[in-house]
């Protein structure tokens, strides 16, 4: 990468996205954008941000690229026909996908930090990041989700950090295979379920990852991700997990709270107590795992403690957006079976009604894992809650639309629990208000998709004024 070149983020608002074009102008790039979104005038308020930091928008039309010495950075699932690529090809220029260009930064670094699995990357990143950084580490941090710990009225969408220290700290995707790109020093693996591919193809990526770091960090609680543990030679390889006795950091004694949870961590002779300001046995696994990571880069186990214990959580990651009329509503990233289920089972650990609200976030992985959804859904809502789902989300292109929401309704039925189908979400919305009574909770969850916070307020809203 040369100061000479500039880089051009075909869909700079993306959740992976937006905080790479912030390192890279933070590292003194030249960056610029585009953005479907913001052609459609949808969370105006983000791009207002990339432009306050000195990143050019442009229509997603062709004309923000007309230098010979612009790298298009577009989504290998970007279509030739998208006007960006379109111009990009009639000048010859140069095109990266965005795990290519952030493979190149993350092998580059010092001391790089991935963090792998199919659910936790981006709340075990934020941990990380945050303890890093409030140790004095001063990290750079690629995440896919807002790190509450950084935000400010300055920094509203604070998904990366661009430090001068010797670490960077990035999650790491295995649903396009683009975690074969990353070499890290610090390989970290939460756990494997399906998700985007089949469990063979998730064992051969996840178990390449750990083979190229030159140490491995693993919850052997997971059986999955244990069997490639297994296979680690035991000089580069921390075992984590609340189950296993043989764990090298072990956590024990789990107190839950509705919005907190506590749990004691042992290392060889040394103990402490964590108190965790978010809720939930999945982030108590998540900051075990975070407590690990800290310790292989050198920070004492009561720095360590000290600090998670400060940390405030991503945005949509069980995000209580308020209460009225003692209905408390909830926004969450929940979109596979693993996500789901952990959040389903953090609001079961306490009494009152669940109103699930489910966006899928697209059609195809209603095809991929449709049975599984179906599966999460029924051994996880009791027969009291009520589930609604709203039409994928789909933006345009060219996808195969023939399994939608209508069939995961339809499963979840057939499990005898309440179900229904309604195609916009605005109907969701007002079904959601109608059906409210105080002590329920009501949860929105989905993915790529901005907007689902904004739906998230308005229907507190609308509950707060009946």
């Amino acid at each position: 990468m040369t100061q000479d070149k500039s880089y051009f983020f075909c869909g700079i608002g993306g959740s992976g996205m937006l905080p790479l074009a912030s390192i890279l102008r933070g590292r003194g790039f030249t960056v610029a954008g585009s953005d479907r979104a913001l052609d459609q005038g949808r969370t105006g308020d983000k791009f207002a941000w990339l432009e306050a930091q000195g990143i050019a928008l442009f229509p997603q039309d062709g004309s923000g690229l007309t230098d010979a010495n612009q790298i298009l950075v577009a989504s290998a699932a970007v279509e030739d026909t998208v006007p960006d690529v379109m111009a990009s090809h009639a000048l010859g220029l140069d095109r990266m996908s965005r795990p290519e260009l952030l493979a190149s930064l993350f092998n580059a670094a010092p001391r790089s930090i991935g963090i792998a699995g199919t659910s936790g990357k981006s709340t075990v990143t934020g941990m990380i990041g945050w303890i890093l950084s409030d140790c004095g580490r001063d990290p750079t941090v690629m995440n896919g989700a807002v790190m509450k710990n950084f935000m400010s009225d300055d920094t509203p969408f604070a998904s990366a950090l661009v430090g001068q220290g010797d670490a960077f700290v990035s999650e790491v995707d295995e649903s396009d295979g683009s975690i074969a790109l990353y070499a890290p020093d610090i390989a970290i693996l939460n756990n494997i379920s399906l998700d985007h591919k089949s469990m063979e193809e998730l064992r051969a990526l996840f178990g390449g990852f750990l083979e190229r770091a030159g140490h491995a960090i693993v919850n052997i609680d997971d059986a999955e991700s244990a069997l490639l543990a297994a296979a680690i030679s035991s000089e580069k390889l921390t075992s984590v997990g609340f189950d296993a006795e043989s764990a090298d950091l072990r956590g024990s004694n789990i107190v839950e709270a509705p919005l907190s949870i506590r749990f004691d961590v042992q290392e060889g002779t040394g103990q402490a107590t964590v108190e965790l300001a978010v809720p939930g046995r999945h982030n108590a696994q998540n900051a075990l795992m975070a407590i690990a990571a800290a310790r292989a880069c050198g920070l004492a186990l009561s720095d360590a403690v000290a600090a998670i214990g400060r940390y405030q959580g991503l945005r949509r990651r069980f995000e209580v957006v308020g209460s009225a009329g003692n209905i408390s509503v909830i926004d969450d990233f929940g979109h596979n079976p693993d996500k789901i289920a952990a959040t389903l089972k953090t609001l079961h650990a306490f009494p009152g009604r669940l109103l699930i609200f489910f966006q899928p976030h697209g059609y195809g992985p209603l095809k991929k894992m449709g049975a599984e959804l179906v599966e999460c859904f029924v051994e996880n809502i009791s027969k009291e809650d009520h589930l609604i789902l709203c039409d994928p989300v789909y933006f345009g292109g060219t996808t195969d639309r023939s399994i939608g929401s209508e069939a995961i309704v339809a499963g979840v039925c057939e499990g005898a629990r309440q179900a229904e189908h309604i195609a916009a979400r605005e109907d969701c919305g007002a079904r959601i208000v109608e059906l409210a009574q105080p002590g329920d909770r009501i949860i929105v969850m989905g993915a790529r998709d901005d907007t689902l916070s904004t739906f998230a307020a308005d229907i507190l809203a609308q509950v707060d004024a009946r």
